[in-house]
């Protein structure tokens, strides 16, 4: 049988090997000049791989319709793509948040394994330069597809795994989108998810460039006084607002979250950033005690050096109302509790989110009710399966969204 897998990516390959395995004759076709070019850009260039957490565990890392990969991630595990990358010399490690990485810290050497180990297989044919138009379909039955060119190639077989529409200098321009809506599937909205949010506070621009370290967030709707999303560990300041892996992570939940666009218009969406988890505000009050009685001539502006980073300083003092020239043996318990309060809730008002561009994945998609979960067929046209992020499916940093590329391709080529 022949089968044609369109988007050489992560999902791609690994539908395009698991079809061939099968007995079927297959052919890739790719608009860029070579395979798997969006696996360069993941994890900054170091690929991170996969998760090493268990995989009963990973369905909870997946805010985005995470029950709909329950099959997929039976039929293909994060132990199967370590296998395949360390059996074709890839050693892997991991670090913390379990996630896999290279030894090499290298993307381009999983990038190179994978596309090895489609040329092992005579039967699969790769066709570079070449972008699909549309697929063609008759009584709700798949015939093939139609490339920009002009020219049509026939099956009764095609997966789409074209990506999302994140990262669109690696190809990834939503093209799957349009043609799955061409022939009668759903497209849920396309938004950026583990994309950087905004802030119109001036404190971010004052702030741009500071990178802090285990710190404890929260994401708050001040409406109703909920929590939606709390996290520990890095997050960075920049001019337009808030980065880094806690806020990318917070940024997926956000996006879910009931009346969200009304929300952030009326700037009822909060991060409140705890500058000093480890310690209670009576154990940082202490601290400060401390600080204060060894620097208790000098002003206030000078005694916050061992405290806080240097950038935020005079951003803490403003906020504080505390004059920068009084001494510190002047400061009464009333102001530095005012201190404390600042340093466990910093607290920055978010405006929205960065362009879909800037994302790392692609929240929205096919619609999972109309894709059958065990085979990835689409219930709408017979003979058309669909891989990776096309799908309205996403996930946390750590691996996560890469397991889902290999899982869901595995289950497409498979079937």
């Amino acid at each position: 049988m022949k089968v044609i897998v369109v988007g050489g990516g992560p999902s791609g390959m690994i539908a395009a090997i698991t079809s061939a395995q099968n007995g079927n004759n297959v052919i890739i076709i790719e608009r860029n000049k070579f395979l798997g070019k969006k696996i360069l850009v993941t994890g900054k260039g170091r690929c991170n791989v996969t998760s090493s957490i268990d995989m009963d565990d990973f369905i909870k890392n997946i805010p985005g319709n995470g029950k709909f990969l329950y099959s997929s991630f039976q039929n293909f595990t994060n132990k199967d793509i370590v296998n395949i990358l360390e059996k074709n010399g890839v050693k892997l490690k991991v670090e913390r948040g379990n996630r896999y990485f290279p030894v090499s810290d290298r993307a381009e050497d999983v990038r190179v394994c994978l596309e090895n180990e489609v040329r092992k297989y005579k039967s699969i044919q790769i066709k570079t330069n070449s972008r699909v138009s549309k697929i063609l379909v008759e009584n709700e039955k798949v015939q093939g597809v139609e490339l920009e060119s002009g020219e049509k190639i026939y099956s009764s077989k095609v997966i789409i795994a074209t990506g999302g529409n994140s990262y669109t200098g690696t190809g990834s321009t939503g093209d799957g989108y349009k043609m799955a809506k061409e022939v009668g599937h759903t497209i849920e909205k396309i938004r950026g998810s583990l994309v950087p949010l905004t802030s119109k506070m001036n404190i971010c621009k004052q702030l741009q460039g500071l990178s802090l370290k285990n710190v404890k967030i929260e994401i708050k709707d001040e409406e109703k006084s909920k929590k939606i999303y709390d996290d520990f560990g890095e997050m960075l300041f920049t001019h337009f607002g808030v980065s880094g892996p806690i806020i990318l992570s917070g940024s997926a939940h956000l996006l879910r979250y009931k009346d969200i666009d009304r929300l952030l218009k009326e700037s009822k969406i909060k991060l409140i950033i705890d500058l000093k988890p480890a310690l209670s505000e009576e154990e940082l009050d202490k601290r400060i005690i401390r600080d204060f009685e060894e620097f208790k001539n000098k002003e206030f502006k000078n005694s916050l050096d061992r405290l806080l980073p240097k950038k935020m300083i005079d951003v803490v003092i403003n906020l504080s109302q505390i004059n920068y020239y009084k001494k510190v043996n002047e400061i009464t318990k009333e102001e530095r509790n005012r201190i404390v309060k600042i340093l466990k809730n910093f607290e920055i008002t978010i405006g929205g989110f960065r362009p879909v561009e800037e994302a790392i994945v692609t929240a929205g998609g096919i619609s999972t009710k109309e894709i059958n979960p065990k085979t990835m067929e689409s219930k709408k046209v017979k003979g058309l399966y669909f891989a990776g992020e096309v799908i309205d499916v996403d996930a946390y940093t750590g691996g996560f969204n890469l397991q889902i590329a290999y899982s869901t391709g595995y289950t497409a080529g498979l079937n």
